[in-house]
């Protein structure tokens, strides 16, 4: 009895061990946090508070003269937060020293509304010269977008710099493609550091904004049937997008909306489409369709029957996607003067 209350007393020698070992990690990984660059809100606060305003101001003009406008920047900001953290590299245009990451086949006839961001930073140029980073107006442009065609709001840290360097190769590995398997895009979430569930959540963006013909003509002729079955209003839909995207020759750049019923209207009438076997790109069909599914299936069912849990969980995978932090432009990266070129 004696030795079995000495024996709860002192810790084993393995146990000691292991403890050690625990501290070490834990003061390993403090470490690794407090030298990661920090984000905040009110890191403009003194050097140009207005930055928020005329962000909005003008996002307001460019989505009321179109509100594809929107979804031009909630895909411009996607892009570039994939490719060496949101740090404005798909901004930059190529030059001599420079291969950019815009002629990339993700993003070559996809990505559009850098015209857009020009516009912000001149403005913001004029008001805090040098201080406002492109990458920063790319982040805060995006969730203003959202806003104004009927999306959530959320808080938008900031602190961002701009990379003086971009990446022409990551652009090809680390964006997925509307033809991609599930699984394969799933990994590629993985790797930023983003959930299965904000996958299924950031996806729900595609509520808004056009796909090209090159991008789902595999799914038109291949197993859209199969998924939509006999409904005479999914027959009637898929004649229609084949007017528009011919199974061969021209056509690759014909476009239309991905979501079909309220296009303008950042809702969850997408996670709508899917549960009818209606989904224009074959990435989105698969989280409901696929049977390697079973943890997207859900999180689309979720979505399309609860509204409310789509815009509080997009809003969160975004402001998690916007933490994707490049951590060599906070020691060399600066603040671009244009954001399609580096400071000379």
């Amino acid at each position: 009895m004696h030795s079995s209350k000495r024996m709860g007393h002192y810790p084993s020698l393995s146990s000691v061990k292991c403890f050690m070992v625990l501290v070490c990690i834990s003061v390993f990984s403090s470490a690794i946090l407090a030298s990661e660059p920090r984000l905040t809100l009110d890191y403009y606060k003194s050097t140009c508070p207005t930055v928020f305003e005329i962000v909005r101001t003008e996002m307001e003009c460019q989505v009321l003269s179109d509100p594809r406008n929107a979804a031009l920047i909630v895909r411009l900001h996607f892009h570039d937060c994939f490719v060496q953290g949101c740090d404005g590299s798909v901004l930059l245009d190529d030059t001599i020293n420079l291969q950019g990451e815009k002629k990339a086949s993700p993003n070559v006839n996809s990505l559009k509304g850098y015209r857009i961001i020009d516009r912000i930073k001149n403005k913001l140029e004029s008001e805090c010269p040098g201080i406002v980073s492109c990458a920063d107006i790319l982040t805060v442009a995006a969730r203003d977008a959202v806003i104004l065609v009927g999306g959530p709001y959320w808080d938008v840290p900031v602190g961002r710099k701009d990379s003086k360097t971009a990446s022409y190769g990551l652009a090809l590995e680390n964006l997925p493609a509307a033809t991609e398997g599930l699984l394969s895009i799933i990994s590629k979430f993985l790797y930023q550091g983003l959930s299965v569930t904000d996958m299924v959540a950031l996806s729900g963006a595609h509520t808004i904004g056009m796909a090209r013909c090159v991008n789902f003509r595999a799914r038109i002729y291949g197993d859209f049937e199969a998924t939509s079955g006999k409904n005479p209003l999914s027959n009637s839909y898929l004649s229609k997008l084949k007017s528009i995207c011919p199974e061969t020759g021209s056509g690759d750049n014909n476009v239309t909306a991905m979501d079909n019923v309220t296009p303008n209207l950042f809702d969850n009438s997408f996670y709508h489409t899917l549960l009818r076997g209606n989904g224009l790109l074959s990435s989105d069909q698969q989280m409901y369709s696929s049977l390697l599914g079973i943890e997207t299936r859900k999180l689309v069912q979720k979505y399309a029957e609860d509204p409310v849990a789509f815009f509080n969980q997009f809003a969160d995978s975004m402001v998690k996607m916007g933490n994707i932090v490049n951590s060599d432009s906070f020691v060399s990266g600066e603040v671009r003067k244009s954001c399609r070129f580096v400071n000379t």
